[in-house]
């Protein structure tokens, strides 16, 4: 007989001349300290176990043992002289303990809870519901204030049509039932998880449901005052600059926030900027110059020296 590293009687911990009643021994030993119902979110445990259940379906039957102790086939219970592997068991026809473990129940006496849990566990993965996968979508500034519909295209070459709602935040996840992988049986299948991903914006940023825009205005227009266009995540409006504004004056347009989630929506607070021509403007610096309330006026006055 060949040994190899997935040796079934190294596996259950027996010698290879270990009796029946020994390799069952040793295997209800192992599976009450391995099984996934006793060990929840331990995959190495949960691997362990069906090694285990694979080790055991080999030489705990009378018929396969001898034809594995002679060399007939392999760990995997695969004939020799063919080359099989695992994954021809995955699409047999015929159950084999690596594709479920609708095999794993029958190894306690009828009495013993354990033995129950484990036909339970039997049933519910003959039924399993399907994996969820998890993508990252990105997305810009403007549609996650105002809401898109996007279509994210998979590693596999297929799409997800995604509609975004209004007023998502930075990492905020949306659930796509029904879009994760097939379940097993009656299993439902396993939903699509999208976390959002939102790009900066070189104008808006967002504190809570407020927006925030820096806007430069003129010269002229800080301070004799205007009507302006004033750009917003939903759209263009207009808004007024009184007489006298100055750089760091903010203005609120309200209602022009993100959507809260209470209902309504928050505010956009405009901070002006007064920018002046990038030309010279001799007209400009000559009236600064000859301009005596510029000379005596001191903005500097509050800071403290």
């Amino acid at each position: 007989m060949v040994t190899t590293l997935t040796d079934p009687y190294k596996i259950l911990g027996v010698a290879p001349t270990a009796s029946a009643d020994d390799i069952q021994k040793a295997y209800r030993k192992l599976a009450k300290k391995l099984h996934p119902d006793l060990n929840p979110g331990n995959p190495e445990a949960e691997e362990k176990f069906k090694e285990v259940a694979g080790a055991y379906d080999l030489v705990g039957d009378a018929e396969k043992r001898k034809r594995f102790d002679s060399g007939e086939i392999d760990a995997t219970g695969a004939e020799r002289a063919r080359q099989s592997y695992y994954r021809d068991y995955a699409s047999a026809e015929q159950d084999h303990p690596y594709t479920d473990n609708s095999g794993f129940a029958d190894f306690m006496e009828s009495e013993d809870a354990l033995a129950e849990l484990l036909r339970r566990s039997a049933r519910a993965q003959a039924n399993r519901r399907g994996r969820d996968l998890e993508f990252r979508l990105p997305i810009e500034f403007i549609e996650s204030i105002a809401g898109a519909n996007k279509r994210l295209t998979l590693p596999d070459g297929g799409t997800l049509d995604v509609t975004i709602p209004p007023g998502v935040t930075e990492g905020q996840v949306l659930r796509l039932r029904g879009k994760g992988t097939p379940g097993a049986g009656k299993g439902d299948p396993g939903d699509a998880l999208i976390q959002l991903e939102i790009k900066p914006d070189r104008s808006f940023t967002r504190q809570g449901d407020d927006i925030y825009l820096e806007l430069p205005i003129s010269l002229t227009e800080a301070v004799l005052g205007a009507r302006i266009r004033v750009p917003t995540p939903t759209g263009t409006v207009t808004m007024s600059v009184p007489k006298g504004s100055n750089t760091g004056s903010t203005l609120r347009l309200r209602g022009k926030g993100a959507p809260k989630q209470t209902g309504g929506d928050g505010d956009q607070l405009v901070k002006l900027k007064v920018v002046l021509s990038k030309e010279p403007d001799p007209e400009l610096e000559a009236f600064v110059t000859n301009w005596e309330g510029g000379k005596t006026f001191n903005p500097r006055e509050d800071l403290t020296p």
